[in-house]
């Protein structure tokens, strides 16, 4: 007589066709937020994607609701939730450089499925879903309930989540699909500031007239580009490229009206984990603070900024605001949106800040040394989310995972940014395995499916072992 585990396992693999195919049916809406509309309070992308998923709990025989056109939820029965599993459909700005097309999912040999939000979070909603199935086709008692819950706003404010929440109190156990494995237990807080600076109109040559460079607050963007007057494309190749180089990204310039168009292409990448990118707005500043520019506010303005923020320094060091706790890590920060045009500067920047960051030793310091630099400082910050590694509900989320995973469980800390954030006991788990890189956020944005597989095993005995007793 087979186990549970196993019943779950047989299940599951005989599944996996139609799991990569539901995926799909997700990857194929672009929900990047847009222009809000009648019943599209996020843009009509995402509200394109809610029915979708909704349609497909319907077709299973989940039966669904949904709050405000903005959040929608599946219930495995009809008892009160012990388990909310609390995942989102849209997704950020595809960008450049994908080998296929980002919404459409394609399987490739190397067993991995490509597509925008195959991993963050089409991809491990739909896992979760077929979790549910598993659990109620298999006949696996249960006592209590258990909700999937699908947001549309999670990567940008989580707006959405008032809806539901106005309605319903969060279920005794919650967690989000949206991170990795094991348990990611602490949530870094945020610090978000907003740089501008302003001059009067320049007539001095060679200067820069024009900058732009950056996607989305949370991305780290590959690519930006600048206009400098006065100077030709093949002078600014020449002496820029000794920086480029330095910043390992490529430049390229042509001629324009009175001067050149230089470009810099990079890497994206998420901005909690700013080494895996190479950001195209800090590079870009380095290559224009080594050319010749003329001795005039616009180029103070930029030298001052690739000062404070040099290409590379993720940390926070040169700002004054590194730091670090042995719970949740090191800070990060990446300078993730610039503007420049003939009299002003807007430049945002995205820190993922430790439980031990505050306003006295973060915010406080930031905003005092970017003022004494000219800069008008607006800033929010929000603390990080912990919680504690010891408790039922996150020893059975390790336990679940260690049976599918054959690898130990350990709660861990994210500089990610999910929707349990304010949920009090709410945890990040799943669905990459540690070492796999998704490339969230990035071009070629993938899952691995013999991943994916295991993670709605381990979705399943949670389910089970979590709402069963």
């Amino acid at each position: 007589m087979m186990t549970v585990q196993e019943r779950i396992s047989q299940w599951v693999d005989a599944h996996e066709a139609e799991l990569i195919r539901d995926i799909g049916r997700l990857v194929a809406v672009r929900s990047v937020r847009g222009e809000a509309e009648p019943d599209a309070p996020f843009g009509p992308g995402p509200r394109a994607a809610l029915d979708e998923a909704l349609a497909l709990c319907s077709e299973y025989g989940f039966a669904t609701e949904i709050y405000g056109c903005a959040v929608g939820t599946a219930d495995l029965n009809d008892k009160p939730s012990r388990l909310d599993i609390l995942g989102h459909l849209d997704v950020v700005v595809e960008g450049d450089g994908w080998d296929t097309p980002p919404y459409e999912a394609v399987l490739k040999g190397d067993g991995c499925l490509y597509g925008r939000g195959t991993d963050d979070d089409k991809g491990p909603v739909v896992m979760a879903l077929f979790a549910m199935r598993c659990v109620r086709e298999l006949g696996l008692p249960i006592k209590h309930g258990c909700r999937l819950i699908m947001g549309t706003n999670e990567e940008s404010g989580s707006e959405d989540l008032p809806h539901y929440y106005s309605k319903h109190d969060p279920a005794p156990n919650t967690f989000t699909p949206d991170t990795g494995f094991p348990v990611y237990n602490v949530e870094k807080g945020t610090f978000r500031p907003h740089l501008t600076r302003s001059w009067l109109a320049e007539t001095a040559l060679p200067r820069v007239s024009s900058i732009e460079g950056g996607l989305c607050i949370n991305v780290i963007p590959a690519d930006a580009r600048a206009t400098v007057l006065g100077m030709d494309a093949a002078e600014v190749l020449r002496l820029g490229a000794d920086a480029a180089a330095r910043c390992r990204v490529v430049l390229s310039a042509c001629g324009v009206d009175s001067g050149a168009e230089l470009s810099v292409h990079g890497r994206q990448a998420h901005a909690s984990t700013p080494w895996e990118g190479a950001n195209g707005i800090t590079a870009l500043l380095a290559v224009l603070s080594s050319l010749p520019l003329a001795d005039c506010e616009s180029t103070r303005a930029i030298r001052t900024l690739a000062e404070c923020f040099p290409h590379g320094d993720w940390l926070g060091e040169t700002c004054g605001i590194a730091q670090k706790d042995d719970i949740s890590g090191e800070l990060t920060i990446s300078l993730d949106l610039l503007s420049l045009c003939d009299t002003a500067l807007d430049a945002q920047l995205d820190s993922r800040v430790p439980i031990c960051a505050d306003e006295t030793n973060c915010k406080q310091i930031f905003d005092a040394r970017l003022s004494s630099l000219g800069f008008s400082v607006e800033s929010e910050m929000h603390p990080a989310h912990h919680t504690p590694a010891e408790g039922e509900f996150v020893s059975t989320l390790l336990r679940c995972y260690e049976t599918y995973s054959g690898r130990k469980g350990e709660c861990v800390a994210t500089g990610g940014g999910t929707y349990v954030h304010e949920i009090p006991g709410g945890v990040a788990f799943g669905a990459g395995m540690p070492g796999f890189v998704s490339n969230m956020h990035g071009a070629n944005e993938r899952i691995n499916i013999r991943d994916s597989l295991a993670a709605c095993k381990i979705f399943a005995l949670a389910i089970a072992e979590l709402c069963g007793e």
